[in-house]
């Protein structure tokens, strides 16, 4: 038998700072008659990411301190999807922004959620091959963050050295490794 939806009997918002993130409180009963009363869900926008590879082969990443848990790692370019944004316009600008780097050929390769127990948002994560420099980085000004391009061994090695700390990300690349 499979498992069966959650009945929310009592809902209310605890923390609201729209867009980018409430907190829930549900009270749910689930399918066998046990009751959580206390039970919080994140609710965020989507996010886009890409992992981008120029016309040489080189992967597009960037690095930024990350305060959750207090230290700089490897990411892939990313952001929040803004309301009514397409994901691929979304996933387009963030690259653009963050590093520059654009055009080239794009395609979804993954999503996924980062925990769908307590989040509400998805990670659309695209591949854009082909991708060149086209301008400088149009950051916001909460942003530092610092452009790298790796050849493919050295992806995979900062990959096996625990250089990137994003899960979403790191499970994009391995897919694309994988796959390629």
């Amino acid at each position: 038998m499979e498992p069966q939806k959650w009945l929310i009997e009592d809902s209310r918002y605890v923390y609201d700072r729209k867009p980018y993130m409430t907190l829930r409180e549900d009270s749910v009963r689930l399918p066998n008659g046990a009751r959580i009363p206390d039970y919080f869900v994140f609710e965020y926008p989507d996010w886009v990411s890409v992992l981008a590879v120029t016309t040489e082969r080189q992967f597009v990443l960037i690095r930024q301190y990350r305060h959750g848990i207090g230290q700089v790692h490897f990411e892939l370019p990313a952001g929040v999807v803004d309301p009514g944004e397409p994901l691929l316009e979304s996933a387009r600008r963030e690259l653009l922004e963050e590093t520059g780097y654009g055009g080239g050929d794009w395609q979804l390769l993954l999503r996924a959620c980062a925990n769908p127990g307590t989040h509400t948002n998805w990670c659309h994560i695209f591949l854009a091959t082909g991708v060149e420099r086209l301008e400088t980085q149009q950051l916001d000004h909460t942003e530092e963050i610092s452009v790298h391009l790796l050849a493919p061994d050295e992806v995979l090695a900062m990959l096996r050295s625990g250089g990137m700390a994003q899960a979403l990300h790191s499970a994009a690349l391995w897919r694309y490794f994988a796959e390629k």
